[in-house]
C-alpha cells in the first residue's frame, strides 16, 4: 500500500552556510582573524541573499551580530541586530542587545549620533527602561528588558504611547483591586499576617467547591462563594505538578488548572476556562520562585516571582491577542531556570547558609559589596558610590542609610563604641555617629586614595587609629583629638592595609608585606613566593594571627593560601591549595578557622573556603554567590556575612560551627 501523495508535506528549502577554515592555533590574533574572515563570508552571504528571503536574512544577521560581539565591534553588532528585528523580531536578542547598550564606551556612544537607525534602536529601549523606572512599576533592568520583548512580540521593536497607557492603566487597576480585597476574620486567621491577596480569579467551578481562586505571596486558597469561606488549595513549596488539563461539561471539555501537592492523594482542579494558560504560568512562576528562594535562603526570590507574575497578568490583558501566553511566557524568569539550570545548592552550601541579604533591592542593577563592618547589634554594608546602609542584626532588615561623598569606600573601622570610619577613594576619611547615623566630621590629610583603617592594639598604650593610602602614606591619628601625630611614607605599589601587632606595623601592598616599626622604617619585606614572581599574581589580603605567630596572604590572581612564620618571612612554610579556584580576595579568622573568599576557575562564581588553622586543610568549599566574594566580616563568631561583586551584589549569612 503506498501512501497518498496528497497527505506528503512539501520539503523544506535547507540553506548551507560554509564556516571559515578553522585555526589550528588558538592564538589571539589567529582567533581573531577568524572573527574578520566569518564577518566578511556573511557579509557576502547576506548581499546575495534577496530581501523576499526574510527569514534568511534575519538568520545571516543574528549570526553576524554574534561575531561581532564577541570580537567587541559592538556598533557593527547593533547594526545587525538593527537589521534583525526589521526581518524578523521574533528572534530579536533584547538581553544581549541591551547588555552591548549599557558596555558602550562614551566614544562610541557618540558615534551612534553618525547612524540614525542605530540611535534610534537606543533611544527606544532607554525611553521604554525610562518610562517603567519612573512609573513605579519595577526598578530592575532584566525585568524590565524582560516586559519590553513580552510587549513587542510579534511586532517592531517599540512600545507605543497606546500599548503603554493600556499596560500602565491595567497595572494600576490590579494593584487598586488587590488593596481593595477585604478577607473576613475566618479567612485571616488562616493566612500569616504580612501575607496579602494580589490576584483573584473570577468565579469558578473547581475539585473543592465554587469560588474565587486567590493568590498570595506564600500560597493558593479557594475563596468559597456564599458566605466567604478559606480552603487550602498548596504552599508554593509543597506543590509538585502544575499542568493545563480539561474537565467534561455537557459535550465540552473546558480547560482546567490541574495541581497535585505534596501529602495529598487527591488532585485540585479548576475549571479556569479561558483565564487557564495564564494562571498556569503564573503558577508555575511562583512554585520555581518559592523553590529558589528556599534553596539560597534568600526570599527576595520569591518577591521578584510575585512581580513577573503579575506582569504576566499584566501583558495578558495589555495585548488581548492570540500570542497574548506566548508573550507572558516571556516574563517566566525562574521557571525558565528551574528547566534550563540545575537548581540543587551544594548541601555542605545549604547547610551552612541561614539567610541572604540583597542591598540593591530597590535600585535598577546589582551593586557590588565593597566593605562589610559588624559592630554590636548593626551590620554597615558599603556599595558603590558612597552609599551606606545599615541592617539590624536580630532581623537583619534596613535600619538607616547614607551617603558619605560620591566616591567608592575602601574600608570600614568601628572606633570607640560610638564612631564609624569611613576611607574613601576621593581621599577623605568619613567619620560617622552610631547614635545620629550622620557624617559629623571628615578628615582630609591624605593625598591619595584611604585604602586601609587599624586601630592600635596594644592594652596600654594611648587610644591611635592608623590610616594608610594607595602612594605608600600612613598616619597615626589621636583619637580624641583626630589630629594627625605623625606619618610617613613607604616605597610600595599601591599600599593597601594597615595593621598593628606586638608594637609594629603590618602593611600590604601588591608586590610586598612590610614589617614597619612605628617611626616609619621597614623591619622587614616580604616578597611573593618564588612560584608567583613573574606572574600576573597581586598579595590582595593579610591575615595575622599573632596568638600563633602566623601570618596568612592571598593573592587575587591564585588559588592558594600561604602561610609564613612572623619570625621567619623568607618563605612561606605551608601552602595550602584552594580547589578550583583562580584568585583571593579577602580573609577572616573566625574561632579556630579562617574564611577566604574567591572566585572559582570553572566559572565566575564566588566561593567561599574554610581552612582549619591547626591541620592547614580545607573543611569546606561553600558556593553562595553568582560573582567574586569581594568582603567578609563576622558577628560575634556565631555568623560570618560575605559580599560579592556586581553581577551578585547580595550578602550571605553563614553559620559557624
Amino acid at each position: 500500500m503506498t501512501p497518498d501523495i496528497g497527505l506528503k508535506s512539501p520539503q523544506k528549502t535547507v540553506k548551507v552556510f560554509r564556516l571559515p577554515e578553522f585555526p589550528p592555533p588558538l592564538a589571539y590574533h589567529y582567533v581573531q582573524n577568524y572573527y574578520s574572515d566569518m564577518v566578511a563570508y556573511l557579509g557576502k552571504a547576506i548581499n546575495a541573499t534577496p530581501p523576499e528571503e526574510s527569514a534568511l536574512l534575519a538568520r545571516y544577521h543574528y549570526l553576524r551580530g554574534l561575531v561581532n560581539t564577541v570580537s567587541n565591534r559592538r556598533l557593527d553588532a547593533l547594526e545587525d541586530f538593527q537589521s534583525l528585528y526589521k526581518t524578523d523580531s521574533d528572534i530579536f536578542p533584547s538581553q544581549m542587545v541591551k547588555s552591548l547598550v549599557d558596555s558602550l564606551p562614551e566614544l562610541e556612544r557618540s558615534q551612534t549620533a553618525t547612524r540614525p537607525e542605530l540611535k534610534r534602536l537606543i533611544s527606544r529601549l532607554e525611553e521604554f527602561v525610562k518610562c517603567i523606572q519612573e512609573s513605579g512599576i519595577v526598578k530592575d533592568h532584566g525585568t524590565i528588558h524582560r516586559l519590553f520583548d513580552a510587549l513587542t512580540v510579534g511586532h517592531q521593536k517599540q512600545v507605543g504611547p497606546d500599548l503603554f497607557r493600556v499596560f500602565y492603566t491595567i497595572w494600576k487597576e490590579t494593584e487598586a483591586e488587590a488593596q481593595e480585597v477585604c478577607l473576613p476574620t475566618s479567612v485571616l486567621e488562616h493566612i500569616e499576617p504580612s501575607e496579602c491577596v494580589f490576584k483573584l480569579s473570577s468565579s469558578v467551578k473547581t475539585s473543592r467547591g465554587v469560588g474565587k481562586i486567590a493568590m498570595t505571596q506564600r500560597r493558593l486558597f479557594l475563596l468559597t462563594d456564599g458566605r466567604p469561606g478559606y480552603v487550602e488549595v498548596a504552599q508554593y513549596r509543597d506543590l509538585e505538578e502544575v499542568k493545563v488539563s480539561s474537565a467534561p461539561f455537557l459535550l465540552l471539555r473546558i480547560p482546567s488548572l490541574k495541581l497535585r501537592v505534596r501529602g495529598r492523594k487527591e488532585a485540585f482542579e479548576a475549571n479556569l476556562k479561558t483565564e487557564t494558560e495564564l494562571w498556569n504560568l503564573m503558577v508555575k512562576e511562583m512554585w520555581a520562585g518559592r523553590t529558589m528562594a528556599d534553596q539560597h535562603k534568600d526570599p527576595q526570590y520569591m518577591q521578584q516571582a510575585l512581580t513577573n507574575a503579575l506582569l504576566m497578568d499584566a501583558v495578558v490583558g495589555s495585548l488581548q491577542s492570540s500570542k497574548a501566553i506566548y508573550a507572558a511566557s516571556k516574563l517566566a524568569h525562574f521557571e525558565r531556570i528551574k528547566m534550563e539550570v540545575p537548581m540543587m545548592v551544594p548541601k555542605t552550601t545549604s547547610e551552612t547558609l541561614k539567610h541572604k541579604i540583597n542591598p540593591s533591592l530597590e535600585l535598577a542593577a546589582p551593586q557590588p559589596v565593597d566593605v562589610l563592618l559588624y559592630t554590636p547589634g548593626q551590620l554597615w554594608v558599603s556599595v558603590s558610590g558612597g552609599k551606606v546602609m545599615v541592617f539590624d542584626a536580630s532581623s537583619w532588615s534596613l535600619t538607616h542609610t547614607c551617603h558619605v561623598g560620591n566616591a567608592r569606600l575602601n574600608c570600614m573601622l568601628g572606633v570607640d563604641k560610638d564612631q564609624v570610619w569611613m576611607g574613601s577613594e576621593d581621599s577623605v576619611i568619613y567619620i560617622i555617629s552610631m547614635v545620629a547615623m550622620v557624617c559629623n566630621r571628615q578628615l582630609t590629610e591624605h593625598r591619595a586614595e584611604v585604602t586601609g583603617l587599624a586601630l592600635d592594639t596594644e592594652k596600654y598604650s594611648q587610644k591611635v587609629a592608623y590610616s594608610c593610602s594607595a602612594e605608600g602614606s600612613v598616619m597615626v591619628w589621636d583619637i580624641s583629638t583626630l589630629q594627625v601625630k605623625r606619618h610617613f611614607r613607604l616605597s610600595c605599589d599601591r599600599l593597601q592595609s594597615v595593621f598593628s601587632c606586638n608594637g609594629t606595623l603590618w602593611c600590604c601592598s601588591r608586590d610586598n608585606i612590610m614589617e614597619v616599626w612605628r617611626t616609619g622604617s621597614v623591619k622587614h619585606r616580604l616578597n611573593l613566593p618564588e612560584q608567583q614572581k613573574g606572574s600576573l599574581a597581586t598579595f590582595s589580603y593579610v591575615l595575622l594571627l599573632p596568638e600563633v605567630e602566623e601570618l596568612w596572604s592571598v593573592c587575587k590572581d591564585s588559588g592558594e593560601v600561604c602561610i609564613w612564620h612572623m619570625k621567619d618571612t623568607s618563605k612561606p612554610f605551608h601552602r595550602v591549595a584552594l580547589q578550583d579556584c583562580t584568585g583571593c580576595y579577602c580573609m577572616i579568622k573566625v574561632k579556630n578557622q579562617v574564611w577566604v573568599g574567591g572566585v572559582g576557575r570553572s566559572s565566575t562564581k564566588g566561593k567561599i573556603y574554610i581552612v582549619d588553622m591547626e591541620r592547614y586543610q580545607v573543611l569546606k568549599e561553600l558556593h553562595g554567590h553568582n560573582d567574586m566574594v569581594t568582603a567578609l566580616c563576622s558577628a560575634e563568631d556565631r555568623y560570618v556575612l560575605s559580599g560579592a561583586g556586581k553581577h551578585d551584589g547580595k550578602i550571605a549569612i553563614w553559620k559557624v560551627e
